[in-house]
């Protein structure tokens, strides 16, 4: 039986979808020798043409190729990538591959799937009189298609959190979560174990006489390569493990930037993209990363999104940072301040005095306690809407584990704000798009982050004590 293999999988659809995009096969190779993939230097035109010649990779298996009367099975084998990409491929080998440069870019090529049949779905494209072109996405066997608007409609809405996420991951701790991400050292030391059972296996058949000298020397030397690359990648892991990124700072420059974007709309414009902002290649970009696949069903005649598999490398940190209450969600708000507000978990009281701690070096921030009726799910302010911006609001206990059933009448909210007035408390208005602050303008980058004992306070509090929390 033929099985798709977990460990190169995404190297075959990466290489259809790069000559799909107007890669040459001499590009490809190129830059895979560059980038090490496998751990090969030896990639050529060759090996990339025999990969995307092969109908395994659609799902089609061919018997006895090399003889007079070879024997054609058709939807045998799980498929790679989808039939419509797989023979698009073909096509564009008639033309010149290595000036040939693909003018459409389709956001969701590989990751629909068939609601009839489950196959993947393929791309096409129209273009219309007055220049626009509209994308769709279709099954051939099942004659059904899907608007690429449709699909990007549905993911807008919550799309922008990822690329937020993704971009201040990438602008202030990329080389941290890359390592910690991509590079997860359990699956790494698996991948290391399966490669040397494969060299003792290698080594067992040399000497049954299955193989050359010659041949068993070449395959294990590829072995080596490959396990000694995984091995560079634990070592960068264990670094990453000394100076890391923390929760805190996720939290610290998400409330930097949102009072930022009050503050400074227009700068803040220049320093954050959002996904209206996006190219076309920057989203596909976006979504090869971070979505695996989208399913569809049927209703009332019209194909729509059912829902979308989110790859582990977005939604497992993303999850556990909500979980822990570093990352915030909108809610809709009732009472004297109504619409949506950031609203995050518990934290316990000293993480979110250090915090304001350390929103203060930027900004006057300050702390209020409100009420939350529970049954009348209407919470109680005592701010001015029209003077006060809430940054988040959160809970002062751990309401989730105390009153699971909401039985009490009320639940204590912490608040942070800022004045609608208040500009730049200390910092330069360039620092404040570009640094983090600290308690102790000291960097922070350590395995086990910084606490201090100190209470969420009032601004006229904090300079009549300002001697002792700076002792503090």
């Amino acid at each position: 039986m033929l099985v798709p293999n977990p460990l190169t999988k995404d190297i075959v659809v990466r290489i259809f979808e790069l000559y799909h995009s107007g890669m040459s096969y001499q590009k490809i190779s190129n830059l895979f020798n560059k980038e090490k993939v496998l751990g090969k230097e030896n990639w050529c035109d060759s090996t990339i043409t025999t990969i995307l010649q092969n109908e395994v990779y659609k799902g089609d298996f061919v018997h006895g190729k090399r003889t007079k009367n070879p024997i054609y099975y058709k939807d045998v084998v799980e498929p790679i990538v989808s039939r419509e990409l797989w023979e698009e491929c073909q096509v564009q080998k008639k033309k010149n591959s290595r000036s040939y440069i693909r003018n459409l870019t389709y956001l969701f090529l590989q990751k629909l799937k068939c609601p009839h049949c489950n196959r993947i779905m393929g791309g096409k494209a129209t273009k219309k009189k007055n220049g626009n072109v509209y994308y769709y996405y279709y099954c051939t066997d099942c004659k059904c298609n899907i608007k690429e608007e449709t699909i990007e409609n549905y993911i807008k809405d919550f799309i922008d959190d990822i690329v937020e996420y993704d971009s201040i991951v990438n602008q202030f701790f990329l080389p941290m979560i890359k390592q910690k991400v991509e590079n997860p050292v359990e699956q790494l030391e698996k991948e290391i174990k399966e490669l040397k059972a494969k060299d003792e296996r290698l080594k067992q058949a040399y000497l049954e006489g299955v193989f050359l000298l010659e041949d068993y020397k070449k395959e294990k030397k590829n072995i080596d390569k490959i396990v000694e690359s995984l091995e560079n990648k634990i070592v960068d892991t264990e670094v990453s493990d000394e100076l890391r990124f923390t929760p805190e700072d996720i939290l610290l420059k998400r409330d930097i930037d949102f009072i930022n974007k009050i503050k400074y709309p227009n700068k803040y414009q220049d320093f954050n993209k959002f996904w209206k902002d996006y190219t076309r290649e920057e989203k596909a970009n976006l979504i090869m990363r971070y979505i695996d696949e989208i399913e569809l069903s049927k209703e009332k005649n019209k194909y729509e999104v059912k829902y979308v598999k989110f790859r582990e490398s977005i939604c497992k940190p993303m999850t556990e940072l909500e979980n822990q209450g570093y990352l915030d969600k909108k809610v809709q708000m009732f009472g004297n301040f109504a619409g949506y507000m950031r609203f995050s978990e518990y934290l316990p009281i000293e993480k979110v005095g250090e915090h304001i701690m350390k929103l203060r070096q930027f900004y006057d921030v300050r702390f209020y306690e409100a009420e939350y009726y529970v049954q009348d799910q209407v919470f109680k302010f005592e701010l001015d809407d029209n003077k006060s911006d809430i940054i988040r609001v959160f809970p002062m206990k751990d309401y989730k584990k105390i009153d699971s059933q909401n039985k009490k009448d009320i639940h204590n909210y912490g608040v942070l704000y800022v004045n609608k007035k208040n500009e730049l408390y200390k910092a330069s208005e360039d620092v404040v798009f570009k640094y983090i602050p600290d308690i102790c303008d000291r960097v922070t980058f350590s395995k086990e982050p910084i606490t201090i004992d100190v209470k969420p306070i009032t601004y006229e509090e904090l300079y009549d004590n300002e001697e002792t929390i700076a002792e503090t």
